[in-house]
Parts: structure tokens; sequence; C-alpha cells
């Protein structure tokens, strides 16, 4: 199906403070995140690629032990097995694409 509306896609609370929708098509992963002010990512890795694209707010990202703060227009890219994770400083909305699916977000 080429077109989903993401308000019919179930939401998820992955993490305390975040909620997320996922879509999934034959190669990538697509993660729709809202994050509350303060809501932590723990530092964590994966060996899919992944592009951050941030929509709105303020998150302290830190990747491979480099910290910034990231801002909308901002996209940050996460090589595979890359060490990330952050929180966020006011209430964040960002775009996730992770390539391959990431079979344990289905």
């Amino acid at each position: 199906m080429p077109y989903i509306d993401l308000e019919a896609v179930g939401v998820r609370e992955m993490l305390p403070g975040t909620n997320v929708r996922f879509v999934h098509t034959e190669k990538m992963t697509l993660a729709y995140w809202t994050f509350e002010a303060g809501a932590v990512l723990p530092p964590h890795s994966h060996p899919h690629e992944q592009v951050a694209n941030i929509l709105e707010g303020e998150f302290e990202m830190t990747v491979d032990g480099q910290t910034r703060v990231i801002q909308p227009g901002m996209v940050v890219h996460f090589p595979p097995h890359a060490e990330h994770g952050g929180r966020a400083i006011t209430r964040c909305r960002f775009i996730d694409v992770f390539s391959p699916v990431r079979e344990d977000y289905r």
C-alpha cells in the first residue's frame, strides 16, 4: 500500500516519556517520535544505519562520545554500531529512518 495514514498507525511507548509510531517498508523502518521534556534515551547501539531529522524542540544527543544540542532543521547520521543516546531538553518531535528494517520494532 503506497499511502499510510499515520493517525491510523498504533502509538507505542518505548521508553518513559516517549511515544512513537512505526512505519515499515521492505527495506527500512521510519519512526515518528515524540519525547517529553526530560525524557532520556539510554546509550545503545545497533547494526542498523540511522538518520534522525528533528522537527520540533531541542534534544541533547551524544554519538560516539560527541555531544551536541540538535534543533529543528538538523539531521544526525548514526553509522551502524555507533553508540548513541541523549535527553530531551524540551518536548521534541523527530523522525528516525533505519536501514535495514528494524524487525525488533515490528
